[in-house]
């Protein structure tokens, strides 16, 4: 599971880099929050997630670590479209924002969960 979040991760990095270097070189940055969050719900995020679920494999086992896994993954882009169609005037893409929002924060708090309650110190670890 650690590796599926470091894979997708890179996947939102590229994209994210790709999007600021077209703002940058179309001199438009009204879409900069979408880039934001995909630089930090997708990238930072999930490869930070991604290392967790490597160091600690019983966490990565766990329903809850699908759970986050898909639901952070089908709600971030449906939250990118949407925030981009808000941000460019299209005011009735709120829904699709808060819809895809709250599947991302469901999501996380299934990865809180899961780091509050199955990554533990080992024992032969210093």
């Amino acid at each position: 599971m650690g590796i599926r979040f470091l894979k997708i991760a890179v996947i939102y990095l590229f994209v994210g880099a790709l999007f600021g270097g077209f703002m940058g070189a179309t001199d438009n940055f009204v879409l900069a929050p979408v880039h934001a969050h995909l630089a930090l719900l997708g990238w930072a995020s999930l490869a930070l997630a991604g290392l967790i679920y490597h160091l600690y494999p019983a966490a990565a086992l766990t329903l809850l670590a699908r759970i986050h896994f898909w639901l952070h993954n089908i709600g971030l882009p449906f939250f990118m479209l949407g925030l981009g169609l808000v941000l460019t005037g299209h005011t009735s893409a709120v829904p699709i924002v808060s819809i895809s929002a709250g599947s991302v924060t469901i999501g996380l708090a299934a990865f809180t969960a899961n780091v509050l309650t199955n990554v533990k110190t080992n024992a032969g670890r210093k």
